[in-house]
């Protein structure tokens, strides 16, 4: 009896210990926004009030619908001109400022982003390209993206390359090319151009103009296989054009928008050298709109809404 007892009493104590342990394990647990997650420094650290939003912006923007524009691609790759298509997504949503992802949840600290998802397709002979970027940048329009991020597949690979706005620019890359592997590294802030389609959305106006500093957009620096970092640009704007002038990098971008609300954009051209060896042509990727309409295309997920892509003109 005895030795029952003493063995029901160290099974006890172990049980005990066991419990003790797990529940130790379960604190260090990360909870949703963890404090050991590096903290945004921006501008943007205290919750922006959208009543200083204006009622035109708010009525078209917060209407539960996103904005889906369509464009005829003439994409320079590889020397030559090829054809396809490009979408440009603008949406407004909310965005967790510490662990810098969409919010699943309204909540006073959510800082309201103007988010776009701009796509191409296209084909290089026999195998097909895809690119994606996204852009989170504050409606409030006082700060850098919050976060930037693209990624480019074709039968070779893929690569995927992340900027999150901290206390500098935190870069994260990813590649199959032995040259640029995998990479983490930081830059001091300046201008990203791929801000500046969101801001032109928000008030063109604000487009910042003269020499600058600009990290080029990371699908160019991805597919021309240069480090990103920020360049030397000149920026100028006119009534419905904003160009970018990259001496260095042989390199021009023209946006062609509407001067009146909503700024929707037109077409854009981008003249820069193409194909690679000693001597690589100049050549110009150009995107033409096709067409554009509000829709939440997020719950059109069912074959009967695939005739919305031949609205869009996309097959």
């Amino acid at each position: 009896m005895l030795k029952r007892i003493i063995k029901a009493e160290i099974l006890f104590w172990i049980v005990v210990a066991l419990l003790s342990l797990i529940c130790s394990c379960k604190e260090n647990i990360p909870v949703k926004e963890s404090a050991a997650i590096s903290k945004i420094n921006t501008t943007e650290d205290k919750p922006f009030n959208k009543k200083n939003l204006s009622s035109e912006f708010k009525s078209y923007w917060y209407s539960g619908e996103a904005e889906v524009s369509s464009y005829k691609l003439e994409q320079a790759r590889y020397g030559e001109i090829r054809e396809g298509n490009a979408v440009l997504v603008f949406v407004t949503e909310d965005f967790l400022p510490s662990i810098q992802v969409k919010a699943d949840n309204q909540n006073a600290s959510n800082i309201p982003v103007l988010k776009l998802n701009a796509t191409k397709k296209f084909l290089t002979g026999i195998y097909p390209y895809s690119i994606m970027q996204s852009t989170f940048y504050p409606v409030s329009n006082k700060s850098h993206a919050l976060k930037v991020s693209c990624s480019v597949q074709e039968w070779c690979g893929h690569v995927y390359v992340q900027l999150n706005n901290r206390e500098s620019f935190e870069i994260m890359s990813h590649s199959y090319f032995e040259g640029e592997a995998d990479a983490h590294f930081n830059l001091d802030k300046t201008v990203l151009e791929n801000e500046l389609w969101t801001k032109l959305r928000i008030n063109p106006q604000s487009l910042p103009t003269g020499d600058l500093q600009i990290i080029p957009s990371l699908e160019f620096t991805r597919l021309r296989h240069i480090p990103i970092k920020a360049y030397a640009a000149t920026a100028t704007l006119t009534d419905g054009k904003y160009t970018l002038n990259y001496p260095d990098l042989n390199r021009t971008l023209c946006i062609q928008f509407n001067p009146n609300f909503p700024y929707d954009i037109l077409e854009w051209e981008e003249t820069f050298k193409s194909g690679f060896g000693p001597d690589p042509k100049i050549l110009t990727s150009k995107a033409t709109k096709l067409k554009t309409i509000k829709t939440a295309y997020w719950q059109k997920n069912h074959i009967e809404d695939e005739v919305l892509r031949e609205t869009l003109q996309l097959n």
